[in-house]
């Protein structure tokens, strides 16, 4: 019996405290309909289902390695290129590696630190709301930028909001430490986050390959490999 409690304990990933009031309003929402018509209910209870799951929290393994960078959520690396960085980040005019890690409505939402440092800077920028998987959504989108200082330079993370996404949200502030894979942030509903890298990084992933917040790696400081090559198998 006790077997069977961890078994069930274990499977169930904890929803994120921000979900709460949503889940709350979606079941509202289904007994309302309900009461109207029958069927509405349960299709309300299947949205209030997936609502629970968007919000999910689940821990994850963190490798621990300051030559590491790890993707800062779930989702698909949507584009690995050289870009010059966002103005309000202040990292320079020279182009950076940029890895994009792009999140469908059924991703798990919470970001998380790509490496472990001190953020020096936060800059909100209000944008539009065009599909986040579009090139020039990091330039048009309303997003919410960070600097971490690490042992291999200033690193910038961008929280950019998507077609559906309404809100974003930051949990850490100026002059506050952050670890690898530590939680610090969340954007409703289907977004994107985008990595900017130093020189001396070298990207571990391929476009189109799918990623987990906190546990993959997304490129590597200080190794004398090229860049990963994929191919579809």
């Amino acid at each position: 019996m006790i077997n069977l409690f961890d078994t069930i304990r274990n499977t169930l990933v904890p929803i994120h405290k921000e979900g709460y009031v949503f889940v709350a309003i979606f079941f509202v929402v289904s007994l309302i309909l309900g009461w109207i018509a029958e069927p509405l209910f349960w299709i309300g209870l299947v949205v209030t289902l997936w609502c629970a799951y968007f919000f999910r929290d689940p821990e994850r393994v963190v490798p621990q390695d300051d030559d590491l960078v790890l993707s800062p959520a779930d989702g698909r690396v949507s584009s690995v290129q050289m870009v010059v960085p966002p103005a309000e980040l202040n990292l320079g005019t020279e182009p950076m590696l940029r890895i994009s890690v792009f999140m469908n409505v059924f991703d798990c939402h919470i970001n998380r630190s790509p490496v472990r440092g001190q953020v020096t800077e936060i800059q909100y920028r209000a944008g539009q709301f065009i599909n986040a998987e579009l090139d020039k959504a990091s330039e048009d989108n309303e997003r919410n930028s960070m600097v971490i200082e690490t042992r291999h330079g200033r690193i910038g993370v961008v929280q950019i909001a998507g077609l559906v996404a309404r809100r974003i949200i930051c949990w850490v502030k100026p002059t506050e430490p952050v670890n690898a894979g530590e939680r610090f942030g969340l954007i409703r509903f289907g977004s994107r986050l985008d990595v900017l890298l130093p020189p001396g990084a070298q990207p571990r992933v391929s476009v189109g390959q799918r990623t987990y917040g906190g546990e993959t790696v997304i490129a590597e400081f200080g190794s004398t490999k090229g860049p990963t090559i994929s191919r579809r198998s």
